[in-house]
């Protein structure tokens, strides 16, 4: 089981431009087979910053997901309202380790 870690910096403009298109990958990504949770973080003191926890089952629902519609959609959308490119950082899931406790 993998989670990745995504960090976005957004152009303050553009926050809840970011936040209604990024509901949208959200809302759809929970429905995607592989995944475990798909959890989008703003950040407590910096509005501007955001955190994506993607939780999937295996490298190949990760590679899956990147290829759906709603992604590149949004994938799309936010290209330009960032401030500096997004950063994913992998991990791999030490526990819970049984599917069900997700």
């Amino acid at each position: 089981m993998i989670v990745t870690l995504v960090h976005i910096w957004v152009k303050e403009i553009f926050i809840q431009d970011f936040i209604a298109a990024s509901f949208e990958n959200h809302k759809h990504s929970l429905n995607e087979p592989g995944n475990l949770r798909f959890d989008i973080l703003q950040d407590a003191d910096d509005p501007a910053k955001f955190t994506f926890y993607e939780a999937y089952e295996s490298g190949e629902a990760v590679a899956a997901h990147k290829n759906t519609a709603h992604y590149l959609k949004w994938k799309d959308a936010v290209s330009g309202w960032m401030a500096k490119p997004r950063q994913g950082i992998r991990h791999n899931i030490i526990f819970p380790a049984e599917k069900t406790a997700w």
